[in-house]
């Protein structure tokens, strides 16, 4: 029998403590407006996707949130990794670098799809404490077709870059995908593997944006990983304090857009309520 008190990966530290400067925090997610290259941008001016994004960072912020992660949740139908232009990464940097100098706080990246080598290039041009990675190890069959683990080529990428401080924040079985592929290893075995490769964050998820996790779920990737351990959809005012009695933080976007809707515009009144309802 392996002896399981060993360690599995080796440790950098807490990552959200470090990054934050406190545990149990809440990260809003800026969903940018579609990018120049993507299906359903129309030819808006740049200026105002900017914008767009400041004003959504800014709700967070100013409502209490710790911190934002930027995505281009407007470029859907998503692209594979090497299938993502120049310009995308291009303009997340000048929108992700104008969110952090003017309102301070720390940001995070998450390129879709996957693309863990143009958030890191992106959150190291704009100053990113962190990139999230939805399938860092291993393999699954997701809503653009197969998709392979990031972990080896993000890594060496990211030491190429002198990056090593840009922290890793890896989803474990993630949403909108099936992962028939790994099946036959149990979804603890698949959380210690984001261990294994460095992964310094876990990230529990339930079946599709704005769908939540079972307790029981989100208990089971927090004690099978041993890192800092997040919750990245689903997150309400109904459930978020029974969340964060389990996890260190949450990571919410549906639930604080007007009328609870992902591609809407953050709703400031919501934010705040969601932070004043928290008992952390």
């Amino acid at each position: 029998m392996s002896d399981t008190s060993k360690p599995i990966g080796q440790s950098a530290g807490d990552a959200i403590l470090s990054i934050f400067g406190r545990t149990k925090v809440v990260i809003g997610v800026v969903h940018l407006a579609p990018l120049p290259g993507a299906p359903r941008y129309n030819g808006e001016a740049v200026e105002d996707i900017y914008q767009r994004g400041l004003d959504d960072a800014r709700a967070y912020l100013h409502g209490g949130c710790d911190g934002v992660i930027i995505e281009n949740h407007g470029d859907v139908p998503f692209a594979k990794p090497d299938d993502i232009g120049h310009e995308t990464a291009s303009h997340m940097a000048v929108v992700s670098d104008r969110i952090r100098r003017e309102l301070g706080r720390p940001i995070g990246i998450n390129v879709l799809a996957n693309a863990a080598i143009p958030a890191l290039a992106i959150a190291s041009a704009a100053g990113a404490g962190f990139v999230r990675v939805n399938q860092w190890a291993n393999a699954y069959v997701a809503n653009e077709g197969f998709i392979e683990g990031e972990a080896a080529r993000a890594m060496r990428y990211r030491a190429q870059l002198r990056a090593n401080g840009i922290r890793i924040f890896a989803d474990a079985h993630v949403k909108h995908g099936a992962h028939a592929i790994v099946a036959d290893r149990p979804v603890e075995e698949q959380v210690k593997d984001l261990v294994f490769f460095d992964a310094d964050a876990v990230i529990a998820t339930g079946q599709r944006t704005g769908h939540a996790a079972e307790l029981g779920y989100i208990k089971m990737i927090k004690e099978a990983s041993g890192l800092p351990t997040l919750v990245g959809s689903g997150v309400t005012p109904e459930n978020a304090n029974d969340i964060l009695g389990i996890v260190d933080g949450v990571i919410v976007a549906s639930s604080l857009k007007y009328d609870g809707v992902w591609w809407n515009q953050v709703e400031p009144a919501r934010v705040s309520a969601f932070i004043a309802g928290l008992t952390r």
